[in-house]
């Protein structure tokens, strides 16, 4: 019991923790042997299976491993396109400050002066007017923050 605990703690720290292992009817994950309900990519790469070897049709092996049709088509593009790794789970949202180009940093550096405190709104109010792009003041905090580190 304390060795399924522990993979069920690792599958949910790698967030591939499947939300409801109950909704898999599939007869080979029952058993708990080798095929583990809560492991989501296993679930899903034998979703994929049920439906190319086994002929079900998609929306059956939807069902039967517990996931919606939609599911199941962003499951089938992406291990067409990588592979198993196409079903580990993506970050979602923006993948970093994409308004934050090179010119807009170093706009916003010209007008940083060292040792006086930074205006993050003022900052924002003028990168609005010189150049057009509307950017959050606390995303400026951010990106100076991260360019300190460096």
């Amino acid at each position: 019991m304390a060795q399924r605990n522990a993979k069920a703690n690792r599958l949910k720290a790698q967030g591939l923790l499947n939300a409801h292992p109950e909704r898999v009817r599939a007869t080979h994950f029952l058993s708990g042997d080798f095929f583990d309900a809560r492991d989501l990519v296993q679930v899903k790469y034998e979703m994929l299976r049920q439906a190319q070897v086994g002929g079900d049709a998609k929306s059956e092996a939807a069902t039967m491993f517990g996931l919606s049709r939609s599911t199941f088509y962003q499951a089938e593009a992406a291990f067409n396109k990588e592979g198993l790794n196409g079903l580990l789970p993506r970050q979602r949202g923006p993948k970093g400050a994409h308004k934050l180009t090179a010119a807009v940093m170093n706009f916003i550096e010209s007008r940083v002066q060292t040792g006086a405190p930074i205006h993050a709104r003022a900052l924002a109010h003028e990168i609005k007017g010189e150049l057009g792009l509307a950017i959050h003041p606390r995303s400026i905090e951010r990106a100076l923050a991260r360019k300190k580190k460096l």
